[in-house]
């Protein structure tokens, strides 16, 4: 099993944040598109070699993204219609989601196989996430599916802060 932490910056605009091991070591790095459309996330490895890419798809009416790794399109992920909690469908080859997604509290599913499990970090600046990986190829994905989601979060609590 990996321990990976992901912990984004407060106030960063352009999205570029560090993705740490559990000895506190840089082993990824994210950083957004500022100000293009489609909103895109590249996730780098150390060597600043690119491992997945994310990028948001422009003119739907509840966001959905496609992430690309090794230039091949792997996984859609799509937030659906709900009332009471966020709900969000991949389509990908046997990867299901299985827990509370709006708190970031979840597990990543292959084949019915745990391959990885997600948990929120509550005190700190900022959001951060840790991410148990226990299937190592499946780590780009499992990272891919948590900045999706967080940028759905984000691009919501600011939709809210400008509205109210």
């Amino acid at each position: 099993m990996k321990t990976l932490y992901m912990k984004q910056k407060l106030f960063s605009l352009s999205g570029k944040f560090a993705v740490k091991d559990d000895r506190e070591r840089e082993v990824y790095f994210v950083e957004g598109s500022f100000l293009t459309i489609p909103k895109t996330f590249t996730i780098y490895n150390i060597a600043g070699e690119p491992v997945a890419v994310i990028k948001k798809k422009t003119f739907t009416f509840l966001p959905k993204f496609f992430v690309e790794i090794a230039g091949q399109e792997v996984m859609t992920i799509h937030k659906e219609f709900s009332f009471l909690k966020a709900r969000y469908r991949i389509d990908a080859a046997g990867i299901e989601v299985h827990g509370n997604w709006w708190d970031m509290e979840f597990q990543v599913l292959q084949h019915g196989v745990v391959v990885g499990q997600v948990s929120k970090q509550w005190l700190s600046w900022g959001d951060s996430y840790q991410l148990q990986v226990f299937d190592e190829k499946m780590e780009a994905i499992l990272l891919a599916i948590v900045v999706a989601i967080d940028c759905v979060k984000a691009s919501q609590a600011a939709a809210a802060a400008s509205s109210g």
